[in-house]
């Protein structure tokens, strides 16, 4: 618990309230049995003082026996919150580890974790309890441990929905890409998250564990007679209710104002937590700025690939379970040291599925079923979790294409960065920290150490965009895949994006994979094009090529529809009709519903990867057309 959560916590009259009436309770439990040893082995008080009212001698009273209620209430107060305790702990230590690994591994660990837990959560709980008593008689230990295990499941189904939508936003997939272990990534970016959910869960299950107890002590099922507890006060009332209704008060307000206590702390530490990495409603005061193997058809051989960094060969990427569907298909290109490659295509070609099947990121049902992807030698798409994340963040690293919500709202970004550093470079808290900040710095922030200290949510898009920058080069990849790095950027901060780039890529000879739809970028940027559209590579070619003479019909209508080239008294050509969605991909030619040039041969039968001229290559029998009408 940090300084920080409890000033926030601190700032709200209703917590204070109630942690000083639950640390009066403890320190009641702590203290009373000390205090009044005799009281739990007293079997009778003074009988000629039974069931009198509230008394200064006797400010609550006594109960049937004559025995002092107030000193029984206090006495009782040690068996009570122990066994609210017990089974608080053992609730939260199933439900909270076995929701994480069942959110956050998914699959049949999902599956197994899910199926015990509805297993557990359909047992009736006090005909298992009344086993349980049957075994164990009145041991007061063992029910409650028993009953925290069947608190857990509704605690796990909590933790789990918690998880499941964390696990794949954006941060966690970069703590991924960064090579970052899956205990670090859970422990300090998916459970700082649901902490609010779990302090609800627990003055939950600490509420149910009281009434539990309460309900078991009542049936004079558990604590021993004369050893005094809140539920077997109220079972004392009970038995006298009709004589003296004033005996079930004491311990029955004990018990609501308990629960009451906890459900309100529990609401104003879930505030307090979630308030870290929130934004406020309204800022008051702004701070100003200081100054399988490879396909036939595969397109990508340009170029000797014994010398790339990089190679994707004949990759086809599935979804589902049989029958599976194709989401792209026999994709190869080669990338070497020092190289820009851009892949460009329209939303939802296959572009970031691409870029997501080099680092072995695919969600859920989504894999590599044929092809390589050989980085350096290694085929990583024959490697394990554990290999791929030696490579992420050291060898190959990430810009996503949102960059503020890849970024973890619940910590700084200073801190963030060190992470990884530490992560790849081994070295203490501080040196990672000077690391940060030399990485900031390389991206030209200004401020440095300012920025730092900053949560991701007080950073403008530029900002946060050179943070991302940052956090890849922590571990100095010699390859850097850019999701759509100038996404939602206003135009000079593009331009200062790709200079940085560029700066870079000369300054480390790091090769750069970009995926983008921007024509703009690949000319400022990239060497070499490499054009998707439908789950396949079109046509790959140096840019230049590619500008001065396309050889696929997408390529030239993808050219012509570049708001760059426009004419003011012209309307921006576009192409008719939309991308096909996996699984519903036209037989031959992917693009002949929308092509020009389509002719019968085009949807006869796929159509193979010719090479008409050197250094390119185009997925189009009709290219010569293309060329004729240019």
């Amino acid at each position: 618990m940090s300084a920080g959560f409890l000033r926030r916590l601190l700032r709200r009259p209703v917590a204070i309230a109630c942690l000083v009436y639950l640390v009066l309770v403890v320190l009641v439990a702590i203290i009373a049995p000390i205090v009044l040893p005799n009281v739990a082995t007293q079997n009778a008080g003074n009988l000629l003082e039974v069931r009198l009212g509230p008394s200064l001698h006797h400010l609550l009273g006594t109960d049937d026996l004559g025995r002092d209620v107030l000193q029984r209430l206090l006495v009782g107060t040690r068996v009570t919150m122990l066994a609210v305790a017990e089974a608080t702990v053992v609730s939260l230590v199933i439900g909270v580890s076995f929701g994480l690994v069942a959110g956050f591994f998914g699959g049949w660990i999902d599956s197994v974790v899910t199926w015990l837990g509805d297993l557990t959560f359909s047992m009736p709980w006090i005909v298992v309890l009344l086993v349980v008593l049957a075994v164990f008689p009145q041991d007061l230990t063992a029910t409650m441990v028993v009953f925290g295990v069947l608190l857990s499941p509704g605690v796990m189904r909590v933790v789990r929905s918690a998880v499941l939508a964390i696990a794949n936003e954006l941060y966690v997939v970069a703590a991924r890409v960064s090579g970052l272990t899956r205990t670090y990534i859970i422990t300090r970016h998916v459970l700082p998250r649901i902490a609010g959910a779990i302090i609800v869960q627990a003055a939950l299950v600490a509420a149910g564990a009281l009434i539990g107890e309460s309900a078991l002590a009542v049936l004079n099922l558990i604590v021993v007679a004369p050893a005094p507890s809140w539920g077997g006060m109220i079972a004392d009332g009970v038995n006298q209710i009709v004589l003296d209704p004033w005996l079930i008060w004491p311990p029955g307000l004990a018990v609501i104002f308990t629960i009451l206590a906890l459900g309100l702390l529990s609401n104003a530490a879930r505030d307090a937590s979630s308030e870290r990495w929130s934004r406020p409603a309204h800022i008051v005061k702004r701070r100003t700025r200081r100054g399988g193997s490879a396909g036939q058809n595969g397109i990508g051989r340009l170029g000797s690939e014994s010398e790339a960094l990089l190679t994707v060969e004949g990759v086809t990427v599935t979804v589902g379970t049989p029958p599976t569907t194709n989401l792209i298909e026999d994709v190869g290109f080669a990338i070497h040291p020092g190289e820009a490659v851009a892949i460009v295509g329209e939303s939802g070609c296959g572009k970031s599925v691409t870029a997501m099947s080099i680092l072995g990121l695919l969600p859920g049902t989504v894999e590599i079923t044929s092809g390589h992807v050989v980085f350096d030698g290694l085929d990583l798409a024959a490697c394990g979790e554990n290999q791929l994340r030696q490579i992420r963040g050291s060898d190959i690293a990430l810009i996503p294409q949102e960059p503020i919500v890849s970024l973890d709202p619940v910590f700084r970004v200073g801190t963030q960065i060190a992470d990884v550093v530490r992560r790849h470079e081994h070295c203490s808290r501080r040196a990672a920290k000077r690391r940060a900040l030399e990485l900031l710095e390389r991206v030209r922030l200004p401020d440095p150490k300012r920025i730092a200290r900053r949560y991701p949510h007080e950073l403008s898009g530029g900002m946060a965009q050179r943070t991302a920058i940052a956090r890849a080069l922590a571990g100095s990849p010699r390859l850097l895949i850019a999701d759509e790095p100038t996404t939602a950027l206003d135009v000079t901060v593009q331009a200062e994006i790709l200079d940085l780039l560029r700066e870079i890529q000369t300054s480390q000879q790091m090769a750069i994979l970009l995926v983008t739809h921007d024509w703009g970028v690949v000319a400022d940027l990239c060497q070499r094009a490499v054009v998707m559209y439908a789950g396949q590579v079109i046509e790959h070619a140096d840019v230049s090529s590619v500008f001065r003479e396309p050889l696929h019909p997408y390529t030239a209508a993808l050219l012509a529809a570049d708001p760059h080239h426009a004419s003011e008294d012209e309307l921006l050509p576009t192409i008719p009709g939309s991308v096909p969605i996996p699984g519903r991909w036209p037989a031959g030619c992917h693009f002949h519903p929308r092509c020009q040039y389509a002719a019968a041969d085009c949807r006869k039968a796929a159509v193979p990867v010719i090479s008409p001229r050197n250094d390119h290559e185009t997925r189009c029998i009709h290219h010569e057309d293309l060329l004729a009408t240019a």
